[in-house]
């Protein structure tokens, strides 16, 4: 009881101390990103900001908290976001056995998000642990849901680095699966703190930062248990009201242009700042001018596309595509993701996220390089992060707020 109390102490002291105003403090990423540009007037203008000082910026959107380096849609993970100087740090909600809701990016990660297979919990599985197949190569295999335990089952559990190991023989080889571009360092047994939804709002309140909630499809058939859709995006903001926060600190968000919708209708406060997903996955996916203005004929003001789709090349120049344009024709804001979630950009070149832009991807500098066309020449208003101290030093560095 001693330990729980002081640990508890403990979170509120730090929590307080992060909510402080000034109280942000980057580390040295930043800075070996900067040194990673080739010389040039951006070069220039970020070295000339890097004695600071740093304050929150809501420009900086901690994606999943900071997963980079700490377990996501924890409380460290999202404590660090924190003290990166995001502004606004984000939840996925999907919901337990019980229909209560929680932060995890999806409704069945738990097997390689959470230590769940080394727990009593994996015989709850909807599909238990199988090994690798070295005769079919059939590779290793889990699935674990929210909705497979309850929610005091659920925060039982211990938050890790996602990832897997599709060769596994053994369940402790299975949930070995970090990348190796990321690091286990922040994911040891007393840490990786599971949160519940409502548990982030009261963090999030402490922590002085803007909430944005997505609204994950689940992996049930719905209604689920009586449960329907619509009683899922109503309950998520529900909750926002339970706890008095205001419709204008909060971004919900969604996929599905139908719970956007729901909210435009039944929420309309709260849907002012609602943010629609793009899940295209090329450039060909993407939608019209034409759509875009429907959507915003509906009432949707906010749309969030991923990186690639508003950058493309002129003559070897990263520029805003054509597909940003549409969008700031059709009137919507931009909102894009997710920085920081593409490993070693010198050999990965980015990755899907940067596919748009690939040819000229040569090192880790050329972050910094795509923020800046997407700050100045797209007009973005928020950018998700898995490292937020990379936004908010350049949002710093150029007076965003």
């Amino acid at each position: 009881m001693l330990k729980l109390t002081c640990s508890f102490l403990l979170m509120l002291v730090t929590s307080h101390a992060l909510a402080t105003e000034g109280f942000v403090q980057l580390g040295p990423r930043p800075f070996f990103l900067v040194s990673q540009l080739q010389p040039s007037p951006l070069k220039r203008q970020l070295q000339q900001c890097s004695r600071g000082p740093f304050k929150k910026s809501e420009f900086s959107m901690g994606h999943r908290g900071a997963p980079l380096m700490f377990p996501e849609h924890t409380l460290e993970s999202y404590e660090a976001a924190a003290r990166m100087g995001a502004g606004v740090i984000e939840c996925d909600v999907t919901f337990t056995k019980d229909k209560e809701l929680v932060c995890r990016h999806a409704q069945n990660d738990l097997h390689q998000t959470t230590n769940i297979l080394l727990t009593p919990l994996a015989a709850k599985c909807s599909k238990p642990f199988q090994p690798y197949d070295p005769v079919t190569q059939t590779p290793a295999s889990a699935e674990c849901r929210t909705t497979d335990i309850s929610l005091a089952e659920f925060k039982s559990l211990r938050g890790k680095m996602d990832g897997f190991n599709p060769k596994a023989i053994s369940v402790q080889e299975y949930v070995a699966g970090t990348p190796s571009w990321r690091t286990d360092l922040y994911a040891g047994p007393d840490s990786g703190t599971l949160m519940s939804h409502k548990d982030s709002i009261e963090l999030f309140q402490r922590l002085g930062v803007k909430m944005t909630p997505e609204l994950k499809q689940p992996a049930v058939a719905m209604p689920f248990q009586g449960f329907s859709q619509q009683q899922f995006a109503q309950k998520l903001l529900d909750e926002y009201k339970s706890a008095g926060i205001k419709p204008s600190d909060v971004f919900p968000q969604s996929f599905h242009e139908a719970d956007i919708l729901y909210w435009l209708n039944n929420e309309p406060a709260f849907a002012k700042q609602a943010v629609f997903l793009d899940a295209a996955v090329s450039v060909k996916e993407l939608s019209s001018l034409e759509d875009l203005h429907k959507l915003k004929a509906k009432g949707v003001n906010i749309v969030a596309p991923p990186l690639f789709a508003l950058l493309a090349l002129d003559n070897q120049t990263i520029v805003p595509s054509a597909h940003a344009k549409n969008i700031k024709t059709a009137g919507l804001d931009i909102m894009t993701w997710s920085l920081e979630r593409s490993g070693i950009m010198a050999t990965g070149k980015g990755g899907w996220y940067f596919q748009s832009v690939t040819p000229v991807i040569q090192n880790e500098g050329d972050i910094l390089k795509v923020l800046d066309v997407l700050a100045k020449q797209v007009g973005i208003r928020g950018i998700f992060s898995d490292w937020p101290a990379t936004v908010t030093f350049y949002a710093n560095c150029m007076g965003l707020d």
